[in-house]
């Protein structure tokens, strides 16, 4: 099984958009059982909210099933349990090293899978909920891409 967790600053908006949307995209390939999804933040502000509504609502415009969600932040501890820890801009890997080394190189930016090293815009700043939805899922292709090049599933 492969395990996957999503970071984004506060665990309302971009971390949760991409689990539920890789989430869907497995279902549809009819994967679902090879992967563990999760998404949590970089940061303490949002801790126990749900998912911020404009972010639900972009998510049900594109019929992407809905999961419960509080938002949560990553520990020293979450390191280890997964094998890849996926962030949506690089402020969110700098967060990440203060509270674990990433001594295996597991944070990875999302655009990175695409081979590019742009960051997925918080929306919660640019209100751009469309956006953001588009880039999370084209990076996500590549995310998907990356791991049947490289025989990971």
């Amino acid at each position: 099984m492969i395990k996957i967790l999503f970071i984004c600053h506060g665990n309302i908006c971009r971390s949760p958009m991409a689990q539920m949307m890789f989430q869907n995209k497995v279902n549809m390939l009819g994967m679902n059982d090879s992967f563990l999804i999760d998404s949590k933040a970089a940061s303490s502000e949002e801790i126990g909210n749900p998912i911020y509504p404009p972010a639900l609502k972009t998510l049900k415009n594109h019929n992407i099933p809905i999961i419960s969600h509080k938002a949560i932040r990553f520990e020293s501890y979450d390191y280890e349990e997964y094998d890849f820890i996926i962030t949506m801009d690089k402020s969110n890997i700098n967060r990440l090293k203060y509270i674990h080394e990433d001594s295996k190189n597991k944070y990875r930016l999302l655009a990175s899978f695409s081979r590019q090293e742009k960051e997925v815009e918080d929306p919660w700043y640019t209100r751009d909920f469309e956006t953001c939805y588009n880039d999370i899922d084209k990076y996500l292709d590549g995310f998907i891409k990356y791991l049947k090049r490289y025989k990971k599933f």
